[in-house]
């Protein structure tokens, strides 16, 4: 009996089981849903769905640079007692090594590309079976170098990754020990300064609409006059760029100097134009809701007649 891609859906979601599995499943029962659900789960692949529907918050980030292509990548697990595992850390590993060469522009593309035995999926899947815990591929960037220079990486206690791209004029430049400790340097600013955006030109409309609004709401709370917040706002909004900016923000290591103003004292060092061309950051578990455990609540809930 044959099966369409509805059916692929459906399976995947009653099961939790990767895609090419359910595929599978269902090619080995004639189209069978039903079917298709017992052998997923005689075979141990349909387990992994029980924890589907739980958080996973907590994991690792990790960073490749290989020739002219970086990586990072935040994959999540339940526990931070799993994130320590030998099993993940390895996973962790192999997965950023995978993304230097991997053409996935997407988590879904990434999950359905080979490793060296079966599929990102299906390693997912056996990591979850084996730890017990809902383990999850989030999301990754990469880089590409755009010309001549260098693409830096820095990862800070497995929960921040960093890449930045900087562009020098020559190759000779881009291996010269000052610009090597300039890229280094950048990258634990990035990580420590959280900047969003690379310069002032970079600030979206939306972003300081957001901005001001959080600004007018917080001068209300402070009790200023009415008439004295648009300006007060206009100040804030004005000094946004060097609180958000890379460029504009001042050296981490250094406030006395800012990014900019950095970069044009290497420059005078190594003799050679520079630039930074962009940078990533992945902040582990960011944005997820974490759900908080009050194990005394619980224990009274069992207890309760």
């Amino acid at each position: 009996m044959a099966f369409t891609a509805t059916d692929v859906k459906e399976l995947r979601e009653k099961t939790g089981a990767g895609m090419m599995d359910c595929k599978k499943a269902l090619t080995e029962n004639n189209g069978d849903i039903e079917a298709a659900v017992d052998y997923l789960r005689q075979k141990g692949l349909a387990a992994a769905a029980k924890k589907a529907s739980r958080v996973a918050a907590e994991g690792l980030v990790g960073a490749v640079v290989e020739g002219n292509v970086g990586a990072i990548v935040e994959i999540n697990c339940e526990t931070d007692f799993v994130a320590k595992n030998d099993d993940f850390k390895g996973f962790v590993s192999q997965i950023s090594n995978h993304l230097v060469t991997s053409s996935a522009t997407d988590v879904e593309g990434l999950k359905t590309e080979k490793l060296a035995s079966g599929t990102v999926q299906e390693k997912v899947q056996e990591l979850t079976l084996k730890i017990g815990e809902k383990i999850d591929i989030r999301r990754f960037s990469k880089r590409t170098l755009s010309g001549e220079g260098k693409i830096g990486s820095y990862v800070h206690g497995g929960k921040i990754a960093v890449l930045v791209e900087v562009k020098t004029e020559n190759a000779e430049a881009s291996k010269n020990a000052e610009f090597l400790t300039l890229l280094n340097d950048l990258c634990l600013h990035v990580a420590a300064a959280d900047p969003k955006f690379l310069n002032a030109s970079e600030i979206d409309e939306d972003y300081k609409a957001r901005e001001a609004k959080v600004y007018e709401a917080q001068l209300k709370e402070q009790g200023k006059p009415e008439n004295m917040i648009p300006n007060i706002v206009q100040g804030k909004l004005n000094k946004l760029a060097s609180e958000i900016c890379l460029l504009d923000q001042k050296f981490v290591k250094n406030p006395d100097v800012s990014i900019s103003n950095l970069l044009k004292e290497v420059e005078k060092k190594v003799g050679s134009k520079l630039s930074i061309v962009g940078f990533e950051k992945i902040n582990l578990g960011e944005g997820i809701e974490k759900k908080e455990d009050n194990l005394a609540e619980e224990v009274a809930k069992m207890t309760r007649s």
